[in-house]
């Protein structure tokens, strides 16, 4: 069994501290024994890639992820992790995890619809009538089979971890209508359906990576944004973004992907202990996730003087409808899990 994968030179541009991270971890020196070469040799260690710190709810998730798996496999299989974008952002490490430069990454559901487009069942708006319904669902075999289908990629998803639903905020508007976003400069993420629903609503879609969105806001070059509360805290977001606006416009979870070429290597028994780890480290994150929604919104509210306000979602469901129905016709695809979806609120 392997011992490293590598971060191929040319490939990936590694920061200083990851690559000497990675040299000092993986060095070809010589062992004090050879009890300890034949017990290296025995681990294998995945390198894992998100954008977030600390303060964030699935940091501490992939955290867990990472001691599960060890304990699950009983050390035969480790998994290194790169916080805060080290790698990369999104899109790229999930290029880099497609191409099996890096094993893991941590990336939201946006960005997986650029490799299947059935992940853009996420991207569209108001397709969840509830967390509830959005959570049930993420328990159905559609799911499993929507992460089987990505080996077509040359992905493999492991996991989801609920990022709540997305609402308006900005540095000073209150968005209680569609009216009211009409030529802002709302930051968006780079996948299509993002952008066109940002265009239906009559704002004006700014695709910037997350962590730009903090200085954009600051110096004016966004007037907004769309994400969860959490983002006013652990983004600290609610410092230069004063008005929040829960339209939940969309639910769009972030997915746990694995290379392909690197699923295929693992045993059926390093598999199943890091689908156990994913889908465990999913219910306690959840449950994390719902703690802290909470206390972001008391904090921003007393700390940061956030406002929050409750607008009427109709007015925006019908902007957007266009919108699903040609998704729903150009794609049987993305019509099933709809109709699916739909079913499971009869």
């Amino acid at each position: 069994m392997k011992k490293w994968k590598w971060a191929r030179a040319g490939t990936i541009a590694l920061t200083s501290s990851a690559l000497l991270t990675l040299a000092g971890c993986g060095g070809s020196g010589s062992t004090s024994s050879e009890a300890t070469e034949a017990n290296a040799e025995e681990t294998q260690t995945l390198t894992l890639a998100h954008i977030h710190n600390d303060a964030s709810p699935v940091y501490q998730s992939l955290e867990d992820f990472a001691d599960k798996v060890e304990e699950k496999t009983d050390g035969s299989v480790e998994v290194d992790i790169y916080a805060e974008g080290v790698l990369g952002g999104e899109t790229k490490v999930m290029e880099l995890v497609q191409n099996g430069v890096i094993d893991m990454a941590k990336v939201n559901g946006g960005v997986v619809e650029s490799f299947d487009q059935q992940f853009s069942v996420f991207s569209l708006p108001y397709i969840f009538s509830s967390n509830e319904q959005f959570r049930s669902f993420m328990e159905t075999d559609t799911i499993d089979d929507m992460y089987n289908d990505l080996s077509e990629a040359q992905l493999r998803g492991i996991t989801y971890y609920d990022a709540g639903a997305r609402s308006f905020y900005t540095r000073n508007t209150k968005v209680e209508s569609p009216e009211d976003l009409q030529g802002l400069k709302i930051r968006t993420m780079t996948n299509v359906t993002s952008i066109e629903t940002m265009e239906m609503l009559g704002a004006s879609p700014t695709p910037l990576a997350a962590t730009e969105v903090y200085t954009s806001l600051q110096q004016g070059v966004i007037d907004g944004a769309e994400s969860s509360p959490i983002a006013l805290t652990d983004a600290n977001h609610g410092e230069v973004a004063k008005q929040f606006s829960f339209d939940e416009h969309t639910r769009i979870p972030d997915f746990l992907m694995m290379s392909d070429n690197t699923w295929q290597e693992l045993s059926e028994e390093e598999r199943t202990a890091i689908q156990e780890a994913g889908e465990e480290t999913t219910e306690t994150h959840n449950e994390r996730w719902d703690e802290m929604i909470e206390e972001s919104m008391q904090q921003a509210e007393e700390e940061m003087g956030v406002e929050f306000s409750y607008p009427d979602q109709e007015p925006f469901r019908e902007k957007v409808e266009p919108l699903i129905e040609e998704r729903r016709s150009e794609n049987p695809d993305v019509d099933n899990v709809i109709s699916e979806i739909e079913a499971m609120e009869e």
